[in-house]
């Protein structure tokens, strides 16, 4: 499998609330959270990882390409800064095309690795003909979370930004798809579409056999009182 990573975000929110590091270098139970994320997908059997971060993360980008030599798999790192993480992605897919499947996930999202790695399993052993499977959640985090509605067998039936009768999970930001899904993307941008649930909706309109799978509990790092709480949760494991 290969994977990637969006980090090139500001971390606004947390800059002023007083955190003095790049997001991405966040210390979460002790590593910084782009490091933890890496050393998950190498221990998931990692082909390849992708990061794009923007230009201004000269300190991020210094510790990427000191790890890149550590690693087992290529890493590649693009360095540019882009207005929404859907115009990251389509940056990341120039690297990631022609790979097969691949998943991305955005830095600050915390997981189990135990849970990821099932995830990672049951997305390499599903059909040949699929065209993604998506990480949800059940437990709402999020601010502004993206609702998913699923049929009885498990396929997206769409993306909502409202809960729905029987809608049950939201996105995790992790996102696993298939070659399949870089055509829609580029359509989307010069369509103007900007954000990456938009993207995601046009991905069910065109017919694309998205799976969801239930990865259980998913965590956002956005504010700066979410490090403990995600270090919280990693530690009841």
């Amino acid at each position: 499998m290969n994977f990637g990573i969006i980090a090139a975000g500001q971390g606004s929110r947390l800059v002023q609330e007083g955190v003095g590091f790049p997001k991405p270098l966040v210390r979460i139970d002790g590593s910084p959270m782009i490091g933890r994320l890496i050393d998950i997908f190498v221990r998931c059997g990692a082909e390849s990882v992708s990061v794009i971060v923007n230009e201004e993360m000269t300190e991020v980008a210094g510790f990427l390409r000191a790890l890149a030599p550590q690693l087992p798999c290529p890493l590649h790192l693009v360095v540019k800064t882009t207005p929404t993480s859907m115009h990251s992605f389509y940056e990341l897919s120039k690297v990631m095309e022609g790979k097969g499947r691949f998943i991305i996930t955005t830095v600050d999202t915390i997981f189990r690795e135990r849970d990821f790695a099932k995830y990672v399993e049951a997305y390499e052993n599903a059909p040949e003909d699929i065209d993604g499977m998506m990480a949800v959640t059940s437990f709402i985090d999020d601010e502004k979370p993206l609702y998913v509605a699923t049929d009885e067998d498990g396929r997206i039936a769409g993306f909502l930004d409202s809960p729905a009768e029987g809608v049950r999970y939201v996105s995790g930001g992790v996102y696993g798809l298939s070659g399949s899904s870089i055509p829609v993307l580029r359509r989307c941008l010069d369509e103007g579409v900007g954000r990456m649930r938009n993207y995601q909706r046009a991905l069910v309109s065109d017919g694309l056999w998205l799976m969801a799978y239930d990865m259980n509990k998913i965590v956002d790092v956005d504010h700066a009182s979410d490090i403990a709480s995600a270090e919280a949760f990693l530690k009841s494991e």
